[in-house]
């Protein structure tokens, strides 16, 4: 898409904001007013979280907090199940090495720790999607930030993580950290996608990004610091390590049925779909290597094109598709999600207002657009109504178990509704598009743009030129 009167955007937004931050903060009424509309913005996200979202009670964090508890006990690690339950402890031994700390404090405050960093991580990740769009289109920083870090902590994904005393918006920032390397050429990136990897095993596929998209140094990188960290805890505890990797891995059960509904992944779909409490093996492993065939070219498209958020996201969105798990509070790839399909509206919006004024000062020029105000509307209604599906989870009123209750027992509709968010990711993978030249982020990767050179005629052609 043509881009008249992007380009000169961003000169005048950084002027603009130099200007701005060399004036002191001052608490007059407009301050005050955006305070108030933070203030505002947090309690209805509050209320959201309190009608939409379930009772949490650090569930998961009584778990991985009884498991190294019994672990410093003396224990066998991956023999501890919790009380009342048939869960134990299923992550990798450097991701308990990780973990093992908060042994000495009571599983509440874990999970209270476990949300200010869970917070902390969500807010860095936000800092670094939005404020270059804040620059962009001439809006505060702080109060981008600001409004944007409680409606995205309100959405399934980071309530459950947070309520549940889950890791993944930890993980969620190693891995954006890795993009922000690569965009600015360090030599580090991949080291984040390395330690996330060696704590849960599914951003592995970052790396198959890094490899098929021929980025070896950060592929090199991550997987030397995935071996770096396994390595390490294997000298720490070996016996831990060999049990994992030897049969606890292996151990599906471990985890839960796969047609359970919080099991948002193309399994749980599935599953959910013939009714049964696991996918059909050979149909699963079909649609498997298709979306990631489709995810990963997508996603080195997306590269190619240099939109490196774009590619990032289609590859941690595959992750959760094809995962034979990924319960809602894994689906924190929509968030990046949301804001690319909101920036891509605002960067149409920009283009379309410079079409319009290059149209409207040069005479005899038509006006390219016939409804002006309509562009980008469909990407804003896209991120607008991800997010909401994401905030209401019409999942819950139509959770079904098996054998108790068929999945079927609400219709068509509530067939849909129990598996909205597994369709959703689907759409994203097949659907998100990229943002051609948004961020590139090639790194090390030498980009060379062709240039068009005028022949030079020869004697001999002139002389041939000359006698026709």
């Amino acid at each position: 898409m043509p881009s008249f009167g992007v380009r000169s955007l961003p000169r005048l937004t950084e002027r603009h904001r130099n200007l701005r931050d060399r004036r002191p903060l001052r608490w007059d009424r407009w301050t005050l007013v955006r305070v108030g509309i933070v203030a505002a913005v947090c309690y209805a996200s509050w209320a959201t979280e309190q009608n939409f979202g379930r009772w949490y009670d650090f569930f998961d964090m009584k778990i991985y907090h009884g498991a190294v508890e019994w672990w410093a006990g003396g224990g066998e690690l991956y023999d501890y199940i919790a009380p009342n339950t048939t869960l134990g402890f299923t992550y990798p031994p450097f991701a308990a090495l990780t973990m093992l700390p908060m042994a000495a404090v009571s599983s509440a405050v874990a999970g209270w720790i476990n949300i200010l960093i869970g917070l902390v991580s969500l807010g860095l990740v936000l800092t670094v999607l939005l404020v270059p769009v804040a620059d962009r289109c001439g809006w505060s920083r702080w109060l981008t930030v600001a409004i944007a870090l409680p409606l995205f902590a309100a959405i399934e994904p980071s309530r459950e993580t947070l309520g549940f005393g889950q890791v993944n918006l930890i993980l969620f920032a190693l891995v954006m950290a890795d993009m922000v390397a690569l965009r600015r050429g360090w030599r580090w990136a991949g080291v984040g996608i390395g330690l996330a990897t060696a704590i849960k095993l599914t951003p592995a596929l970052f790396i198959v990004y890094f490899l098929v998209s021929r980025q070896w140094r950060a592929a090199a990188t991550a997987t030397g610091a995935t071996i770096a960290a396994t390595a390490a805890a294997y000298l720490v505890v070996p016996h831990e390590s060999t049990m994992y990797f030897g049969s606890v891995i292996w151990q599906t059960e471990r985890v839960g049925a796969a047609d359970m509904t919080p099991n948002q992944s193309l399994a749980g779909l599935l599953s959910r779909l013939y009714d049964t409490t696991n996918a059909p093996s050979l149909l699963w492993i079909a649609f498997t290597l298709v979306l990631l065939a489709v995810g990963l070219s997508r996603a080195t498209a997306a590269h190619t094109e240099g939109d490196e958020l774009t590619a990032f996201t289609l590859v941690g969105l595959t992750a959760n598709v094809i995962s034979p798990i990924s319960w809602t509070h894994h689906l924190v790839w929509v968030v990046p999600a949301i804001i690319a399909l909101g920036d891509q509206a605002l960067r149409r919006r920009a283009a379309s207002r410079g079409l319009l004024a290059r149209a409207r000062s040069t005479p005899g020029l038509r006006e390219p657009i016939w409804f002006p105000w309509l562009v980008g509307a469909r990407h804003a209604a896209a991120a607008i109504g991800l997010y909401l599906l994401f905030l209401i989870s019409p999942i819950w009123p139509y959770e079904h178990q098996l054998p108790g209750v068929s999945h079927y027992a609400d219709g068509l509709f509530g067939m849909l509704a129990e598996n909205s968010l597994a369709i959703a990711l689907i759409v994203l993978v097949a659907a998100l598009p990229s943002r051609p030249g948004a961020e590139p982020a090639f790194g090390h990767v030498p980009v060379r743009i062709p240039q068009v050179r005028q022949a030079v005629p020869t004697p001999a052609r002139q002389a041939v030129a000359t006698t026709r």
